[in-house]
């Protein structure tokens, strides 16, 4: 455990950071700042950020095959060319819900963009409850709706051999698993695989390790921790400076570095004097473990 380096790489602050994605090719690290209402691209060579504003709270970005990125903003999914700088829609959803909004969201091994949606915040993870629901773009940007009566929806991935689908709605405190068929995109028996602990804070973001193991960030716990599925134990606990820890990917040359972002919305001045560097994105080293490069939309 002493090998382990935790390092806030990215100093500027986001009031929400989320959904942070590998690109091998350009060796830079993707992200959204939900309520700051931007994508953003940081380089670790140069420590430059390059960033997109987008007209409403900005969920996710996941890398597209064609060029350029997907995003879940406001309720619609929505397509990104960076080389433009421009936005265009591609599919709404949830348009008798004008206070929703998209959360997190990833691509499954068939190209296919996972995302889910919740009500507006009053304050951090203060909302109205059971307004959110988990839907798919597919390649052919048609939308499927999978369930609904979601709170936050929030962290997911699939297990290597791409039959279980894992996923987080953070208000249940849970990581939940899925049988999953990749042929169809089809989701069936629901389990919980984990429950938080008091202490551990709100389940957020969430990941997989090249050995099959579950990496989930958690709001207010400012920690992550590392679950094996197979059985439903907490294998590893990393704590962060900083309480308001919400997703993470790995990323690096060898994809050995985990990469933590968090945010500072909601947080008074005391608090933000005892955190300053909340709203970062931190590195982590020295875990002994390497994650896999993210696949893109194929639509």
């Amino acid at each position: 455990m002493s090998s382990i380096k935790v390092q806030c790489v990215v100093k500027e602050k986001n009031r929400i950071g989320e959904s942070p994605v590998w690109e091998e090719k350009e060796g830079t690290l993707l992200y959204v700042d939900v309520s700051g209402q931007k994508v953003c691209r940081w380089n670790p060579d140069t420590n430059h950020i390059q960033s997109i504003q987008t007209d409403a709270y900005v969920g996710s970005v996941v890398p597209r095959r064609s060029g350029g990125y997907v995003i879940g903003v406001g309720t619609r999914f929505a397509a990104v060319d960076w080389e433009t700088q421009t936005i265009k829609i591609i599919a709404h959803v949830d348009k008798d819900k004008s206070n929703n909004r998209f959360n997190d969201g990833k691509v499954d091994p068939a190209g296919r963009f996972f995302a889910g949606t919740m009500g507006m915040e009053v304050r951090p993870a203060e909302l109205e409850r059971g307004q959110g629901s988990l839907y798919t773009l597919n390649t052919d940007h048609s939308v499927r709706k999978h369930f609904d009566q979601v709170d936050i929806s929030n962290g997911l991935d699939w297990s290597l051999d791409h039959n279980t689908f894992y996923y987080i709605d953070s208000l249940s405190f849970s990581v939940d698993a899925f049988d999953y068929d990749l042929q169809t995109g089809s989701l069936s028996n629901r389990r919980v695989l984990y429950k938080l602990e008091k202490d551990e804070g709100i389940p957020d973001g969430m990941c997989i390790d090249t050995e099959g193991r579950l990496w989930v960030a958690c709001y207010n716990g400012g920690r992550v921790l590392r679950i094996d599925p197979a059985t439903g134990k907490r294998i590893e606990t990393v704590k962060l400076p900083v309480d308001k820890t919400t997703s993470l990917c790995f990323g690096g040359k060898d994809y050995s570095e985990l990469y933590v972002t968090s945010a500072c919305e909601g947080m008074d001045d005391a608090w933000t004097a005892r955190q300053p560097e909340a709203g970062g994105i931190f590195k982590i080293s020295g875990l002994g473990v390497k994650g896999m490069p993210p696949y893109s939309f194929a639509g």
